[in-house]
């Protein structure tokens, strides 16, 4: 939908839509209807698998590409913002003022965002797709086969995104875990750790704004170290320590992050944006979701501290393994010229 209709349209059109699915909860008052929040929930999460990778792929277009990168790190930062802010401002109104104004707020806030996005002024896309020999009919299986082989970098972080999905089921699961479980704080406990969670995405910034070459070796390199931290996590036994853990943690992520959005912004022509962040999201997220499941059943048969070593262990042997593939290929390279 990104790559053949207006970017625009389509993004303050999914809010629209939302507000009414976002309102509908003030609707339920009993078991009877208990529906209404299966449906509503489904539907909000289907509006946000068109949202999301359609405004990624329209960023791009308003930005330049030496931006990019500065761009990509301040999505990072309202991660954090929104980890920190969000869900204790969403909590202290739901305890003070009761949960029906959240759900106007929450309603209010897809009207805001439509009405901010329908003042940006969108590039005209010019026929951009058929000057460059773009094929409406195709498929995005064909494009996408197209893309691969586009270049190395492209491959890897392919493979990079689907791994990482698979992997990150384990770490949603066990922020939960470790709060409640191990170090038996509760419900405070999980606050403490997602506002970690926060503060680590929003000090990636400075250190990922400074950022020029060799983007994804240094991302490969924070993958690595993410991974090194959620081993030393699973290990430590002192609250304080965990806490700096997941703060470094969630940094090399938003590095991360950031270094692999712009490598793909810049690697992936603009006519087919649309198509590989869909493609990715519709990948990644059913994979988190199957391992965030999986995750769940391991904890009947191992310890939290456990799954936590394997998971953080996966994440280091991706990274090494990815960055001895681009080493090959870049000697690969360099020995042919």
């Amino acid at each position: 939908m990104a790559d053949r209709f207006s970017r625009k349209n389509i993004l303050v059109t999914t809010d629209l839509v939302r507000i009414v699915f976002a309102l509908s909860f003030l609707m339920v008052h009993g078991k009877e209807d208990l529906w209404i929040v299966y449906v509503s929930t489904f539907m909000l999460a289907a509006g946000e698998a068109i949202y999301s990778p359609t405004r990624k792929s329209a960023i791009p277009q308003l930005v330049n590409k030496e931006n990019l990168i500065k761009v990509n790190s301040l999505e990072q930062v309202l991660v954090g913002i929104v980890l920190i802010v969000g869900a204790i401002s969403g909590g202290i109104v739901s305890f003070l003022l009761g949960e029906e104004l959240t759900f106007w707020i929450n309603a209010a806030s897809f009207l805001g965002a439509a009405a901010l996005i329908s003042t940006i002024k969108f590039p005209e896309k010019k026929h951009l797709q058929e000057e460059r020999g773009f094929n409406k009919q195709v498929s995005a299986r064909t494009t996408f086969k197209k893309i691969i082989f586009l270049s190395i970098p492209i491959q890897i972080l392919l493979f990079c995104e689907i791994v990482i999905a698979s992997m990150n089921g384990i770490d949603n699961v066990l922020i939960s875990v470790y709060a409640v479980n191990e170090y038996n704080l509760g419900n405070i406990g999980v606050g403490l750790f997602y506002g970690a969670l926060g503060i680590g995405l929003t000090l990636s910034f400075p250190i990922a704004n400074r950022l020029r070459k060799n983007i994804l070796g240094i991302g490969l390199v924070c993958l690595l170290l993410e991974g090194t931290f959620l081993v030393l996590l699973s290990q430590t036994h002192f609250v304080a320590v965990a806490f700096i853990l997941f703060c470094a943690a969630a940094c090399m992520s938003g590095i991360g992050n950031t270094c692999f959005d712009t490598v793909l912004m810049k690697e992936i022509p603009e006519e087919h944006h649309g198509t590989m962040f869909g493609l990715l999201a519709s990948i990644s997220n059913p994979l988190l979701g199957l391992s965030m499941l999986l995750s769940g059943f391991a904890l009947e048969y191992m310890t939290p501290r456990s799954l936590g070593l394997i998971g953080g262990g996966a994440y280091m042997f991706v990274a090494l393994f990815l960055m001895a593939i681009l080493s090959i290929k870049k000697i690969g390279a360099r020995d042919a010229v």
